[in-house]
């Protein structure tokens, strides 16, 4: 009986290690709408990265960027102007890589001790990539629908089961991610206090949102 105890044990401590291994070697992050992104991030900000420095400070190091911001659209309430971004060294540890004097990019982070730090998991982009809806979602429309919850649907069926839902089809397009919700739509909260998807129309039909769409 002892044996067998053993050898469960064995067993557990190979599984354990495993896993831990799995998580050490590699990054997985969930799909994000970038009005969730913009929503659960401490800082959203334009700007060009300019220098960059690996700090040695563990076992891979940290890369702090330099970057020269150009409009901050989050975040006044915790960093006056951001200076410096900081990433895991390694892409393994979900670390992200900018270029260098080459593009203008939408980064978004959390704050911790007074620095900014990204990833992979976050949503970072050269700014001429992003829709015209997706800029003015940063600017200002993702904001109200920030009390708004945007939920996944990976295969069918799926339903919305509160009104503060709008429901993420991307994932069931042969498109792929990003797709037309994500780089179109932005989830926004309504007079009546229901969610639904909005995009942005011309001057002449402004008033008009349909909650069906799409």
């Amino acid at each position: 009986m002892q044996s067998v105890y053993q050898h469960l044990i064995s067993l557990l401590f190979v599984f354990s290690s495993l896993q831990v291994h799995q998580l050490t070697e590699g990054c997985s992050c969930a799909l994000t709408h970038p009005q969730d992104a913009f929503c659960s991030s401490d800082i959203v900000i334009r700007a060009k990265v300019v220098g960059k420095k690996l700090l040695r400070d563990g076992p891979f190091g940290t890369m702090r960027f330099t970057v020269k911001q150009t409009k901050m659209y989050k975040g006044f309430d915790k960093v006056q102007h951001v200076q410096h971004i900081y990433t895991d060294a390694s892409e393994s540890l979900c670390g992200v890589k900018f270029e260098i004097n080459k593009y203008q990019y939408l980064i978004t982070g959390r704050v911790y001790d007074g620095k900014v730090y990204t990833g992979l998991c976050n949503f970072n982009e050269r700014w001429e990539r992003l829709s015209l809806a997706q800029k003015k979602g940063i600017n200002h429309r993702y904001q109200l629908g920030c009390n708004c919850r945007i939920k996944p649907c990976h295969y069918l069926p799926c339903f919305v089961t509160s009104k503060n839902e709008c429901l993420w089809t991307d994932m069931l397009s042969h498109f792929g991610y990003p797709g037309y919700q994500s780089r179109h739509y932005a989830c926004i909260q309504q007079k009546e206090g229901y969610c639904s998807w909005y995009r942005g129309m011309t001057a002449r039909d402004k008033t008009t949102i349909n909650a069906t769409d799409p």
